[in-house]
């Protein structure tokens, strides 16, 4: 009869072991859960308050459209540049807030991927008693099973309970697959939350940069001024004429440069196989094609994308082909246009240095000069909006968006 005891002692054991884990971790879990439950309250509020920010910048945005409207002068244009900035520090803002959302985020999916790994260890181990148990019971053959039964009815008892123990571990192992493939899915999601948070902290350092130029701009513009709205009427003049000159200049180039080309090498320019590359080292855009939220819209449209770039940065050709104009204007509007193969140009503008001459030939990638655009800085041009470099692409003399030609 002891016999028989001990016998049932492991199965007894064993049924414990296949329990949920309720007994052991349930505390932990709940723990685990007040923190995720707390995390999500804290996610939620940033939320909120990106919420509310994105409607202050609305009211920014909308009151820079509203004074672009206006008749240009000195004093809405420095209200244009107050809501810039103000708009530039939300911004900032914006994006620690987001900064501190994915942390918290991230936070949340490390605490569900350790609490995890502890439900993984726990049911390998419960698996482990289990089937260390089930290895001795099977050390005892079926005879000596029958023989240490006191009837027929208690071995065919036992042998029920084996079924469901093996039916329990079949269960057990389908939970470790599912915790598993859980624990699989947090790991993808907490690579993705880090490499947002990578994108969002490249993405604070950028806007900084443009809160800085915004500051910039408005010293610039009240240094330049005196507050007069003489010198500032002065100052557009003077713009619009650079630009107004460039542009005929442009599309003057377009047409001799093509023709002398054609006599002097017999056919058109071949185009790169491999398109357009960025000029630039590929950064934030901050004045696009044809842009409404043009600092300057009312004096001329915006034919470029403006692209961030440091003061001073190497400016590379973006296809091989012949400088057409290399124009050094002091510290007025100085750029570089490239004629290319399939009816395209190029035009590298608010350069601070020049590294070619008209008539050379360039190829995809070389070295053209440097980029500019910080006010009062040569090649910068009498108003400009910060370090950075305007590109444009044109198709047969006529502005077209850059954006459709990069890669």
């Amino acid at each position: 009869m002891k016999k028989v005891i001990k016998l049932f002692i492991p199965l007894f054991v064993l049924g414990i072991f296949l329990n949920p884990l309720v007994f052991v971790y349930g505390q932990d879990e709940e723990v685990v859960n007040e923190e995720v439950r707390e995390i999500n309250s804290q996610i939620q509020a940033k939320k909120k308050s990106l919420e509310d920010i994105q409607k202050q910048q609305e009211a920014y945005s909308q009151a820079i459209k509203q004074k672009q409207k206006e008749q240009a002068s000195l004093s809405n244009q420095l209200s244009i540049l107050s809501n810039r900035l103000a708009k530039a520090e939300l911004d900032i803002t914006a994006a620690e807030t987001e900064i501190d959302r994915t942390n918290l985020e991230i936070e949340k999916v490390n605490r569900e991927i350790a609490n995890k790994e502890k439900e993984i260890n726990q049911e390998r181990d419960n698996l482990g008693n289990v089937l260390n148990l089930i290895y001795k019971q099977n050390q005892v053959t079926t005879l000596e099973i029958i023989l240490l039964n006191n009837s027929l009815a208690d071995f065919i008892s036992q042998l029920k309970y084996l079924e469901d123990v093996n039916e329990g571990i079949g269960e057990s192992l389908g939970t470790l697959k599912r915790y598993k493939g859980d624990l699989e899915k947090s790991k993808l999601v907490l690579e993705d939350k880090n490499k947002e948070l990578g994108n969002l902290k490249k993405d604070l350092a950028g806007k900084k940069d443009v809160l800085d130029s915004e500051r910039g701009n408005k010293t610039f513009i009240l240094a330049q001024t005196k507050n007069s709205e003489r010198e500032y009427q002065r100052l557009l003049a003077r713009a619009k004429a650079e630009q107004e000159a460039a542009a005929a200049d442009i599309v003057s180039l377009e047409k001799t440069v093509r023709a002398k080309i054609s006599k002097i090498s017999g056919k058109e320019l071949e185009f790169n196989d491999n398109g357009l590359i960025w000029p630039v080292a590929r950064n934030t855009i901050t004045s696009y094609f044809h842009d409404p939220d043009y600092p300057f819209r009312y004096i001329f449209e915006h034919p470029a994308i403006d692209i961030r770039a440091g003061q001073g940065a190497t400016i590379k050709a973006a296809a091989s082909g012949y400088v057409a104009r290399a124009k050094d204007a002091g510290k007025g509007y100085s750029y570089i246009m490239v004629i290319h193969g399939d009816g395209l140009s190029t035009v590298y503008g608010h350069v601070s240095g020049i590294y070619v001459a008209e008539d050379e030939y360039v190829v995809q990638g070389q070295a053209i000069g440097r980029s500019g655009g910080m006010p009062g800085t040569p090649g910068a041009g009498p108003l400009t909006t910060g370090p950075h470099l305007h590109f444009e692409v044109r198709l047969n003399g006529i502005p077209v968006n850059p954006l459709e030609y990069l890669p």
